[in-house]
């Protein structure tokens, strides 16, 4: 049987648009009942029993015949020689892409990770001091594909934040290591690696174990029992976002040729089939185009099937009626990744306000930010990104209020303090602000 793949056709001059819109966009974060208590049993027995309950859990879903978390531990010696055994042309592009990231949170960091101070004119002194966290823990999912990109995106914003310990947790199952994965984790200075996944490596790193050490912040996408997990030991631990399905929103003006434009789509829709593709455009002509190239294209990939699912389920061609419309529908939407193919996208970003990433032309596929451009491709997901941030060296810092009061500058401020304390009924807050005045408060 031939397959196909229909995404849904709207426009939004149809009657019934807003409704077949929201119905096409719909999507439920919600964790199966079943997975959630699970994930609840998983997370106290490791708690609880610590490396035993993970090899045991370790055994029972990765198919690994182990008896000791050493034997999941990867040494350092294991990543550089998984490294040294990669092809020179593959060494290269992790080498290249790593510093084209490393390069660009560099930059980051400069423009919004610094402390400051200052001193009013009675010389109180004020301001932030900004610290990294000791020791963060990113998962790298594992399974039906490698993602060595995920270890790039997630490490060396952390090693360039200043964290001083990264622990890396990757499923291996039946025992298969991904040599780029591993390599990967020794270019983008990984501390420590350990072969575990699912839910007993988030509680592992949440809780700490004789051999996993606690962690201070967890990062990195996982499946959905990773997601539960996450969801499940925030508040003991920082976790970065709950990431839903992968998506890609295409604002087109029809300049770009059409047969790059379907790829793009598919770039997303390969990930799973409740990933999402949606092109914007105003030009019928071209959105016809565009469904002759998906077409055509679709029978090549090996992943066709996952293609054709996700965009008949999710996708949608949408005509506009122009290209100013097409970016306030962007904006309800607010997509992770958004591209802008127009022969002058720098016309139409200053109408984007809500996307994880943006980007501009022709010859910015998306597939390039995943890899190599440099900004981060951790990135909000589901609408999260009308308030939400990609991941970058903030997440591996945190932030302390510098405040040294002078003598005289609590001569002052006292006297605010005391009046608004004992507003609150709060004697100990004013009389603790009083006792520093020279003149009693009247």
């Amino acid at each position: 049987m031939t397959l196909q793949a229909a995404p849904l056709r709207l426009s939004t001059e149809s009657a019934t648009f807003e409704a077949d819109f929201k119905a096409r966009l719909h999507w439920s974060a919600d964790t199966d009942a079943a997975i959630e208590q699970r994930v609840a049993d998983i997370l106290a027995d490791v708690q609880q029993r610590g490396d035993a309950a993970v090899i045991e859990y370790t055994q029972r879903f990765d198919g690994l015949s182990v008896a000791s978390m050493a034997a999941l531990e990867l040494t350092q010696a294991e990543l550089k020689a998984a490294f040294d055994g990669l092809p020179e042309v593959q060494r290269q592009a992790l080498e290249q892409a790593a510093r084209r990231v490393r390069s660009y949170h560099e930059a980051q960091k400069k423009a919004s990770g610094e402390s400051w101070s200052y001193r009013d004119e009675d010389g109180t002194l004020l301001g932030q001091k900004v610290t990294p966290l000791d020791r963060v823990g990113i998962y790298v999912p594992g399974g039906k594909a490698a993602y060595p990109s995920s270890v790039l995106m997630n490490a060396i914003p952390a090693h360039v934040a200043g964290v001083g310990e990264i622990i890396m947790v990757v499923p291996t199952p039946k025992g298969e290591k991904n040599p780029l994965v591993l390599a990967a984790a020794y270019v983008a200075g990984v501390s420590r690696a350990f072969t575990i996944g699912g839910a007993q490596a988030v509680a592992a790193l949440a809780y700490g174990t004789a051999t996993v050490p606690k962690v201070d912040k967890i990062t990195g996408p996982g499946n959905a029992y990773v997601a539960s997990a996450k969801k499940r030991v925030f508040g003991t631990v920082g976790i970065d976002m709950i990431a839903g399905p992968s998506e890609i929103l295409v604002l087109a003006d029809g300049s770009t040729p059409a047969d790059w434009v379907a790829m793009d789509l598919f770039s997303q829709a390969e990930h799973d089939e409740l990933a999402q593709s949606i092109l914007l455009c105003p030009d019928a002509a071209y959105i016809e185009a565009v469904q002759r190239e998906i077409d055509r294209l679709l029978p090549t990939m090996p992943r066709a099937a996952i293609i054709a699912k996700s965009l008949s389920d999710r996708g949608a061609l949408i005509q506009t009626r122009s290209m100013e419309e097409a970016c306030a529908i962007s904006n309800r939407i607010a997509p992770e990744h958004l591209e802008v193919s127009s022969n002058d996208p720098h016309r139409w970003e200053p109408l984007l306000k809500h996307a994880g990433a943006i980007f501009l032309g022709a010859f910015t596929s998306e597939s390039l930010g995943d890899y190599c451009a440099g900004p981060n491709h951790v990135l909000p997901t589901s609408g999260t990104a009308r308030f939400s941030s990609p991941l970058g060296v903030y997440d591996f810092q945190k932030r302390s209020s510098l405040i040294e009061v002078s003598e005289a500058g609590a001569q002052t401020l006292g006297l605010i303090a005391a009046e608004l304390a004992y507003g609150e009924g709060l004697q100990a807050h004013a009389q603790a602000a009083e006792m520093r005045l020279k003149t009693p408060r009247a």
